[in-house]
């Protein structure tokens, strides 16, 4: 259970205790369990096994229900792609993957922060060497995520419990050869896209840490144009690549 779900656990509960504290407390409302009257006493025990369901169905939402994932399309922070990707990391076939995709969502964040960093050590946030490295930066953590995006529409199509039907030594029987080949040719072309996105991001990455080293010698290094160092071509190449394939 994440801290936000602890919190609301913890407000639920006080909340029900202050309510029965204020109704069942003599000398507040005039509500008692061991009263004289039997509508008090019939409201008091209400209220106790009320308090008991709230408690009860609150605790199996906020502990067992597993969280709503919103749509691929919504998704806007990289927290929202780590849970949009975590809901399939029990899958036995895709495991390694999405380890693999959340790994580089948490190294792709740390670049980020890195370059923001030596950015702001070797120029003014007003320079335009400033503004084009952030422009850059902005423009691969876009694509970096458009292909997470394109594994999660992917795996929103994808049904790992008939994949691993298919593919297991215990399939039924009554399915043919030809049949069962097809349908693991098809699940392994599902596999092929995830991996490709993964191959794409890790090159986005190489890229990124090859920046941050062409950045790391600019004092070594005379460029009058930020834009003709090598790894600022390759990056600009990539992005005007992606632009091209997504018309």
């Amino acid at each position: 259970m994440n801290g936000v779900r602890a919190i609301k656990l913890l407000g639920l509960i006080l909340g029900v205790v202050l309510l029965n504290i204020i109704v069942l407390s003599p000398g507040l409302l005039g509500v008692e369990i061991g009263g004289t009257s039997v509508f008090e006493i019939a409201l008091g025990v209400t209220l106790l096994f009320v308090s008991l369901l709230v408690v009860l169905y609150g605790s199996y939402i906020l502990l067992f229900k597993p969280s709503s994932i919103p749509a691929v399309k919504t998704l806007k922070s990289y927290e929202d792609y780590i849970a949009a990707l975590t809901q399939y990391k029990n899958v036995k076939v895709l495991k390694k993957d999405i380890a693999l995709a959340l790994d580089q969502i948490s190294r792709m964040e740390k670049k980020r922060s890195t370059l923001l960093d030596v950015l702001g050590q070797r120029f003014e946030s007003t320079e335009l060497s400033f503004k084009k490295f952030n422009a850059v930066s902005y423009e691969v953590a876009k694509l970096f995520y458009l292909n997470i995006r394109g594994i999660l529409n992917k795996l929103s199509v994808f049904d790992a419990s008939e994949f691993t039907l298919f593919s297991s030594q215990h399939r039924p029987s009554q399915f043919s050869d030809k049949l069962v080949q097809k349908k693991t040719a098809l699940y392994n072309e599902y596999l092929a896209y995830v991996t490709g996105y993964l191959g794409a991001n890790e090159e986005i990455l190489l890229k990124l840490d090859k920046l941050l080293l062409e950045i790391s010698l600019l004092d070594s290094t005379d460029y009058t144009d930020v834009e003709e160092m090598p790894c600022m071509k390759e990056i600009d190449e990539l992005i005007k690549q992606t632009k091209f394939y997504k018309q």
